[in-house]
């Protein structure tokens, strides 16, 4: 009896029927035993037979096809594999012949069918035993040959591929309907399984016919084939099975729900009457040992005093146990991996078939030292659980020009159950949605890399001079060729610098927002994200990227951490990027490999550009820059950016070196309901944490800096890194112009004079001015010095109002007469009220330029006071 019971309702058949059975059955056995030599003999005279006739139709043999068997997951620590997971649906591991100890072979061919070598698939003997057992309703040995009980689960795996639990009705029913053709107690089921004996006694040799029995077999719950229930049940190899264990375990088989050994509660068959139903059939399989002469008497009398004591060893199932080693959220992305991949199967359902079936060996991109680092790091900074907020953290590193993924981390343990603790989740945040089931989250500032981008693509140069004084954009200053106007978009800084003029190089190492808004008004929107689009960049869910003007900042969006380490890969590696991979092989259960999708590398951008990006990007690292104090100034040149969402709901560092590129995120996962209601985000400005290693309380934003920090000193330890590719001078400076002097001339002259050498030209309004009003005042970069053609020059209109502060002396009265008549009606005095005080200074000062608008803030001091005349000397 090899059969696992299910819960597919069987057939019910009465006495009369079985007995009728028995009779039939009994007469059609010896035709069997016949028709396995002479056929034609067999089945002469006897064609109205339903059953002979259904005989004729069957087939020879079965064609067997390959056993579900565990697929195991491994990882690199060193140089050596890990196994960190397994998957199986069957709990099995195919075992060869010379690994399965003659105690489990001769405890079968004895408990099961002692004739197993004699007979030629059927025992007529066994047969009529068993129909009359049938029709007693009996429990006995049974009828059944072990080639016949063989051939009974090879039907039954045969309807595994309809048990999915996937929800489909129709499936279901054919699940249903398969087992019970497989398992029906019905004299033309058990024609069709003698008929089948017959034939693969006819195909294969009684060796592997065993051999095969020993595999397929079931031995209680989930766990299949000698191998297995060897492991599970005492902890032992099946080749190291004494007797006692060797009868218990074939005990099992015949009768797996009731004869099992790790139900120790079970009031039949528990640990308090010493498995009294399964010490029952293990001594009734060594007694039969013994009269086979499969044993010595004395072997015997050891056997049956011993005491039955299992050593339940389970065997791990799924990603969950691969916590041990810091791997369970990776394992859950090489699970959802192999369920994406069409190498794996045409269906979904065909992908998890084969992989809790396949019998894999997967063996992983995992750097397990390096995710032991990481993960010590994030859960140092980052808790699972924090008071009113859901906090989150995710970390992931890859390699640049494979694509393989070494680290993949997150603050939450890895748990898929119905009841999953606090603290723990299902979700996947470094992934997209398809391998995690993660929305994404908004990257901010990291963003800016593709504006630059583009900045670079469309003839701009790193050291362009930007206005970051503006704050509201109309909808009017942006191109979008890819969409339509957008909303008037109102932009403030939150890392660093404010306004003013300055590079596009400052404007990256202090991630000034306003900056890259003005610079997103002299590109195309739609060339940021072609240029985002062609590095990897896509949204967790597979949307394509927005092209709205708030996305120059990374607003609009949600992107995994997966997502945007494969981007800054790429400014890494000469603009190339490569599919992130977390499999770099796959080997059958016979050993041969399997082919798995590899990664898939192409040129991005052009290696110039890529260069460009990458030296802006070393900026943030340096003295004073947003990402400075995540530098671990270990020699190792590194490129990334910063980045931090409205309210620092969402805080990132994206980071790479020649090797290695890596991104980090902190932040909310989801809003915290509210006593109104509402679900809020909190702010992590002002939420603080202190490491579990102890130390000072930091900054909810600013967690990602240690994190990634201690993530960077291993890495670059292992891997290092050389220079990035030098920057081409025309990217760097683009082509040097002079700027003509357009002082005094009119708004529509000077437009003409700069645009045509080459100059963009943004009105910067009107400011007080020398020159006539209405008249340019002067330009930003100034005339007579150079600036990169295609630059945007600025021009201030005069006012008019711009004059020459005069000497001022004399009174009080003196003084504002003086003023007033240079056209300075706004007069202020200060210092002595004393009626004779006279000028001591004024701001702006004499002969300094001043609008007459302004006010001149003037100093009086008090008259100098002499004494009476001393007397006349004396002549004595």
């Amino acid at each position: 009896m090899s059969a696992q019971k299910r819960s597919a309702k069987r057939s019910a058949h009465g006495a009369l029927g079985a007995f009728a059975g028995f009779v039939g059955m009994s007469v059609v056995a010896g035709l069997l035993v016949t028709a396995a030599v002479t056929p034609a003999i067999a089945v002469t005279g006897i064609a109205a037979s339903d059953s002979l006739g259904m005989f004729e139709n069957l087939p020879e043999y079965l064609k067997l096809d390959q056993l579900p068997q565990v697929s195991t997951v491994y990882a690199k620590k060193g140089n050596a594999e890990v196994q960190i997971a397994s998957f199986w649906a069957q709990n099995r591991v195919v075992a060869k012949w010379g690994d399965i100890s003659q105690f489990a072979k001769d405890a079968a061919t004895s408990g099961e069918d002692p004739r197993f070598y004699e007979h030629g698939g059927i025992d007529i003997k066994g047969t009529v035993r068993g129909a009359l057992s049938t029709w007693l309703k009996k429990d006995t040995q049974g009828g059944s040959t072990i080639t016949q009980q063989y051939v009974k689960n090879v039907k039954i795996q045969m309807c595994e591929k309809y048990n999915v639990n996937n929800g489909d009705e129709k499936l279901h029913q054919k699940w249903i309907a398969c087992y019970n053709d497989a398992t029906e107690t019905t004299p033309d089921r058990k024609l069709k399984e003698m008929k089948q004996a017959i034939g693969l006694e006819k195909k294969y040799g009684k060796n592997t016919i065993l051999l095969n029995y020993l595999n397929i077999a079931g031995f209680g719950g989930q766990v299949y084939g000698i191998q297995s229930a060897s492991l599970y049940y005492y902890g032992v190899s099946a080749k190291d099975l004494t007797v006692a264990q060797a009868a218990s375990l074939l005990a099992i088989v015949n009768n797996p729900d009731n004869l099992r050994l790790d139900v120790p509660d079970s009031k039949t068959n528990g640990a308090k009457n010493g498995y009294a139903a399964n010490k029952s059939r293990r001594d009734y399989i060594i007694d039969k040992m013994l009269q086979y002469k499969k044993i010595t008497q004395k072997q015997r009398d050891e056997a049956i005093a011993t005491k039955i004591t299992p050593k339940i060893t389970p065997q791990s199932n799924g990603c969950m146990t691969a916590a041990a080693y810091d791997a369970d959220i990776f394992c859950s992305y090489v699970q959802n991996s192999i369920l994406n991949d069409p190498a794996f199967g045409a269906t979904a359902d065909d992908r998890w078939a084969a992989l809790t079936g396949g019998g894999f060996k997967i063996y992983t991109t995992l750097d397990l030292d390096l995710q032991k680092t990481t993960q010590d790091s994030l859960r140092d900074y980052v808790p699972a659980t924090a008071e009113g907020m859901d906090i989150g953290g995710a970390t992931v590193a890859l390699q640049q020009n494979t694509g393989r993924i070494l680290t993949m981390a997150q603050n939450r343990p890895y748990n898929n159950t119905a009841k999953a603790p606090a603290g723990t989740t299902s979700l996947n945040y470094t992934a997209d949605a398809a391998y995690g089931d993660s929305g994404g989250f908004a990257v901010g500032s990291t963003y800016k890399a593709f504006s630059l981008v583009a900045w670079l693509q469309e003839g701009h140069a790193l050291r362009d001079i930007i206005n970051a004084d503006r704050h509201t954009y109309p909808t009017s200053l942006f191109h979008n060729s890819c969409a339509g106007p957008d909303a008037t978009w109102n932009v403030s800084n939150d890392e660093g610098g404010e306004g003013g003029n300055m590079s596009v190089l400052d404007a990256t190492k202090y991630s000034v927002n306003t900056a890259f808004a003005t610079m997103g008004t002299k590109v195309d929107l739609c060339t940021i994200q072609k240029a985002a689009t062609a590095l990897g960049m896509h949204e967790s869910n597979g949307d394509p990227m927005p092209s709205n003007a708030s996305s120059i900042l990374g607003s609009g969006m949600d992107i995994s951490p997966l997502t945007l380490a494969t981007a800054y890969a790429g400014f890494a590696n000469g603009g190339k990027i490569c599919t992130p991979v977390a499999i770099d092989k796959v080997t059958n259960a016979d050993g041969t490999d399997r082919p798995v999708t590899p990664t898939s590398c192409k040129q991005a951008i052009d290696p110039k550009i890529a260069a460009g990006v990458a030296y802006a990007l070393q900026t943030p690292f340096q003295g004073g820059g947003t990402a400075q104090s995540a530098n671990p100034r270990d020699g190792v040149p590194l490129l990334g950016k910063t980045g931090t969402t409205d309210g620092a709901y969402d805080n990132w560092l994206a980071t790479a070196t020649t090797k290695v590129a890596t991104a980090t995120w902190i932040g909310n996962v989801q809003g915290v309901k509210q006593a109104n209601g509402k679900y809020e985000k909190t702010d992590m400005h002002y939420k603080y944490f202190q490491p579990k290693s102890g130390g000072y309380y930091r900054q909810g934003n600013n967690l990602k800096f240690p994190v990634v920090k201690t993530i960077l000193e291993a890495t670059n330890a292992k891997f290092g890194g050389s220079a990035f590719p030098t920057v081409d001078s025309l990217v760097l400076n683009g082509i040097q112009v002079d700027v003509p002097d357009v002082a005094g001339k009119s708004l529509s002259d000077a437009k003409s004079l700069l645009t045509g050498v080459g100059f963009n030209v943004q009105e910067g309004g009107r400011i007080a001015g020398s020159q006539p009003s209405g008249t340019m005042e002067r330009s930003d970069p100034a005339g007579g010095t150079k600036a990169s053609k295609g630059a945007t020059i600025l021009l201030y209109a005069s006012d008019g109002t711009l004059v020459t502060v005069p000497g001022l002396s004399g009174t009080k009265a003196d003084i504002q007469a003086t003023l007033n008549g240079a056209g300075f009606n706004s007069v202020k005095f200060t210092g002595s009220n004393d009626p004779d005080a006279t000028f001591k200074s004024s701001s702006p000062a004499p002969g300094s330029q001043a609008s007459t608008k302004s006010t001149i803030t003037v100093t009086l001091q008090a008259p100098a006071k002499t004494g009476p005349n001393p007397p006349n000397p004396g002549n004595g």
